[in-house]
């Protein structure tokens, strides 16, 4: 029986191996092109817009870098630090603009503030100026991309900050002030490098969404990394240049990823003392308090508030004409592939994560790293991953098939949906499998060994007694695969069979026939259903964290 079990766990390890290996392979092959020299595209690549990509995404970077931490850092440390008017409202509702894809924030500040829109027709009709009376800013520039980027983003910031000020000590903090050093001082001088860390990680993962945003940038005609790979493969036909500029981007996504791990290892000497050691909160005056007020609602307001509200009026105006059986078809088919996807993520994350819990060796838990580690990859990097392979692989199939029975088999993995579901997977099974380890964590090893003891195989184990236990957790990792499925859209413009669309797709497309609030209907669909987890998440940071009072 024993001898049983040992192969059983063996071959389980050897699935994750495989399965692992699988999920490498679009990183693998883009990778490889590196190693390829130079063509014609590439060379013509070099002498016009890589200089601008490079740029562009450098400036983008170093735009909502700035826009992120300054949004961030002051509403966590107004929200964990500072009591004012409204506060345990702002505490979770500054998360919202994370239900919000930056592409569609776009779309919506550009109806409202072109020529046409409701903002400068007001302006020309309240004070009778004509088109060159007046100046407006542009928003279709790489200004207003970092501004949509950073509205969007910031929340990253804000959550991973504000729980590193929760967590540390009032020791440090009161010795700061018992110096005569005041709040704000001591905030600088204390609290902003103890959460240093913190800042970093969350940063990293705000400037990995910049570098992975198509619709924003080329919605605005920014020339990024982003935009030229789908310029090079669909304009150039080009799928080895196209590839060559996706290894460029890795190599600035690897960058974040390892300051984000050096910020994470630098964690560790955070203090976290229990309940009596939390810092009471500043009690700010009337106008302090309403100043804070003002800061968070900022944010707030521009980030979700706003252009949700004009999404619900768009959508009110056109329901007639657009929400027919087009647009219950193209619900359906977000739906469904966010379902399929989600709950496919789930059960290899389930089988990765517990094949790591029966045997926690170096190997496995590098595989586990490497099928989790595409949700730093951009959408268009892991389509030209997905695509190329698939394709080579039809064609061998084709090439056989055509020898031995003068049979075309056609297409069978590349642009179908089949191709479609495995870059979700490669780009968000590591949502699943955080969810999953994190869950696996919490259950006592001699809970297995009780388990074992009655008579139960691994597998009966994990469906017995893990899963019940970990229900809640499942759940919320199937709802936020579920999301990102709905909002992804570079992969799925690129990935996605002929005749076949999602809601993102027709949010893209008209907005790119400047039909913006025919777009309406769609882009809210995407949000509304982004909100379900956003509200999930904080509810959870409500229940799971304890935060100062002023009777501490």
């Amino acid at each position: 029986m024993i001898h049983f079990i040992k192969n059983l766990t063996d071959r389980w390890q050897l699935g994750v191996i495989l399965i692992a290996l699988l999920f490498a392979v679009p990183v693998i092959t883009v990778v490889s092109f590196v190693f390829q020299g130079p063509n014609d595209v590439w060379q013509h690549l070099v002498e016009t817009v890589l200089a601008d990509y490079i740029s562009n995404s450098l400036l983008l970077m170093l735009g909502v870098s700035l826009g992120t931490l300054s949004i961030g850092i002051t509403t966590a440390w107004l929200t964990s630090i500072c009591e004012f008017p409204g506060r345990k409202i702002f505490q979770w509702a500054l998360l919202l603009p994370l239900a919000v894809p930056a592409y569609i924030i776009a779309y919506t500040y550009t109806g409202m503030l072109d020529f046409s829109g409701p903002v400068q027709t007001f302006i020309r009709e309240s004070f009778g100026w004509g088109p060159r009376d007046y100046w407006f800013p542009e928003i279709r520039s790489i200004d207003g991309a970092i501004m949509m980027l950073s509205l969007v983003l910031y929340p990253y910031v804000y959550l991973l900050t504000r729980a590193a000020f929760l967590e540390q000590s009032c020791v440090t903090l009161e010795a700061s002030r018992s110096l005569g050093r005041g709040p704000w001082r001591s905030f600088f001088s204390i609290a902003l490098p103890m959460a240093r860390p913190a800042i970093i990680t969350g940063l990293s993962l705000a400037l990995m969404e910049t570098l992975a945003d198509f619709g924003t940038v080329e919605y605005f005609g920014v020339a990024t990394f982003t935009t030229g790979i789908f310029r090079t493969w669909f304009g150039l036909g080009d799928a080895t240049a196209a590839s060559q500029l996706a290894s460029m981007l890795l190599l600035f996504v690897f960058v974040l990823i390892l300051i984000e791990r050096f910020s994470r290892r630098q964690a560790r000497y955070h203090q976290h003392i229990g309940r009596q050691a939390h810092a009471r909160r500043i009690q700010l005056s009337f106008k302090q308090g309403w100043t804070a007020f003002i800061a968070c609602s900022i944010p707030l307001l521009l980030g979700f508030a706003l252009p949700f509200s004009q999404l619900l009026i768009w959508t009110i105006e056109t329901a007639e004409e657009m929400i027919n059986s087009d647009f219950y078809t193209l619900a359906a088919n977000s739906l469904s592939l966010a379902f399929v996807t989600s709950l496919l993520a789930l059960l290899l994350a389930l089988f990765m994560g517990y094949g790591q819990r029966l045997k926690n060796t170096r190997l496995i838990r590098l595989m586990v790293r490497i099928a989790s580690m595409g949700y730093a990859i951009p959408g268009t990097v892991i389509a030209i991953g997905v695509v190329i392979p698939f394709a080579w692989l039809d064609n061998s199939i084709d090439d056989w098939a055509r020898d031995q029975f003068d049979f075309s088999t056609g297409l069978i993995l590349s642009g179908t949906l089949f191709a479609l579901v495995f870059s979700y997977l490669v780009r968000f099974l590591a949502v699943s499998v955080g969810s999953v380890e994190s869950s696996l964590g919490k259950i006592k090893p001699s809970m297995d060994d009780a388990a074992r003891s009655m008579g139960y195989k691994p597998f009966q184990v994990l469906r017995k007694v893990h899963i019940p236990i970990m229900r809640t957790t499942l759940l919320t990792a199937i709802l936020l695969v579920f999301v990102d499925v709905l909002k992804e859209l570079p992969a799925t413009l690129l990935l996605r069979p002929f005749n076949f669309n999602t809601l993102a797709v027709r949010a893209y497309e008209l907005a790119a026939d400047e039909r913006l609030a025919d777009a309406s209907s769609a882009a809210i669909m995407i949000v509304l259903t982004g909100i379900i987890p956003v509200i999930l998440l904080s509810l959870a940071i409500t229940k799971n964290q304890y935060e100062p009072s002023e009777n501490d």
